[in-house]
């Protein structure tokens, strides 16, 4: 089972009820200082960090002075247009303090489902990240509809998790982790500290109940999990109502680890391997050698291209001899990966009237 001190990427998924002070609409800030504390320790051992946080709402709530009673679509709109400011410009003050730069990113449903932008989400995410960047991903509720929302956290920090090919999933919780029933309602419900597959049995124990200011129950919970696990990312559900509530995960706090289902990247390369190839690029025997050694395909090394695919679309490599070498996610479409073959990088921005965007196919984005 993975541990904390073992992750090298971790998403820690931050709840209304822990941020907000559910009696004055509040910023909790010496929670969120703790929790930027918390951050700190993990970038300090050299694992990156995203934080998936919900907040706007609920803080635009307060500052616009809207009931306490269910919004409405606009309202709910209006107030996370205003509370977003306030989340982001609280994440950046927190985190500062111990050097760390913040960026916000926005996303809905449609960002995950439409391959072009979860491919854009994926580049921007791993680009912050390689600067040393905090990320904190929400939810883009001043856009979002029924039919294109996650409609929880949960789940979109386990798609968050699997987009950025973290290894741990933390999500902090007002319950310590899974019973086998409602502790609150069943005096024999027991708590389990590690669940290895989640089965109909484990889906069965989860309940629907959510706090006034989340919308997330266990049900989602172990939702997310599936999606975290399935996509080789090991996840644990534990308290967030504490002061520095990742460093008491780190320290043995009470928690249910769910075990990963093997490893994020190659469950990544395993998908891509098996999508339907939109077309194929042929390369010569230096880039084959390249690839071999665990290299991008570079669009030096490609000879011919041949199909109607576009960027993002799995394309097929092969050597000259027309043997399949693997496939991979171009980020070219067909006419501009025909137009930039044999191409070195410091000559593409003159072929196509744009800077590069890196290799014709991303080492992480191939499947050999």
């Amino acid at each position: 089972m993975a541990t904390l001190s073992d992750a090298r990427r971790v998403v820690v998924k931050i709840g209304s009820a822990l941020l907000v002070d559910r009696a004055t609409g509040a910023l909790r800030a010496d929670w969120l200082a703790s929790l930027a504390e918390d951050v700190a320790g993990l970038r300090a051992r050299g694992a990156d960090v995203i934080l998936v946080s919900s907040g706007s709402i609920a803080l635009g709530r307060g500052v616009l002075g809207l009931p306490a009673a269910a919004l409405s679509l606009e309202q709910s709109q209006a107030a996370a247009a205003v509370g977003q400011i306030k989340l982001a410009g609280a994440y950046e003050v927190a985190l500062a303090r111990h050097g760390l730069q913040a960026a916000q990113v926005l996303v809905t449903l449609e960002d995950s489902e439409d391959r072009r932008r979860y491919l854009n989400s994926r580049a921007t995410m791993e680009q912050l990240l390689r600067l040393g960047v905090v990320p904190i991903v929400n939810e883009n509720d001043t856009v979002a509809t029924d039919e294109i929302r996650y409609g929880d956290n949960d789940r979109l920090a386990a798609q968050v998790a699997v987009t950025a090919g973290a290894d741990l999933l933390i999500l902090l919780s007002d319950v310590d982790g899974l019973y086998t029933a409602n502790p609150q309602t069943d005096p024999g419900a027991r708590h389990l500290a590690e669940v290895a597959e989640i089965t109909p049995e484990i889906e069965a124990m989860a309940g629907d109940a959510g706090s006034g200011l989340s919308k997330g129950g266990m049900k989602t919970k172990v939702m997310a999990a599936r999606t975290a696990t399935t996509g080789g990312c090991a996840m644990a559900i534990t308290r967030g109502d504490r002061m520095h509530p990742v460093r008491a995960l780190s320290e043995g706090a009470r928690a249910t680890w769910f075990a990963a289902q093997g490893d994020p990247q190659q469950k990544r390369k395993a998908w891509i391997a098996a999508m339907k190839p939109r077309g194929r690029v042929t390369i010569d025997a230096g880039a084959a050698r390249a690839l071999a050694s665990g290299s991008s395909l570079l669009s030096a090394g490609v000879s011919a291209v041949s199909g109607a695919f576009g960027r993002g679309d799995p394309v097929e490599v092969v050597d000259d001899r027309g043997r399949v070498l693997g496939q991979g996610l171009t980020r070219y479409d067909a006419g501009d990966a025909a137009r930039i073959a044999k191409l070195r990088s410091d000559q593409i921005e003159a072929a196509l009237g744009y800077p590069p965007r890196g290799p014709l196919i991303h080492r992480d984005d191939l499947a050999l």
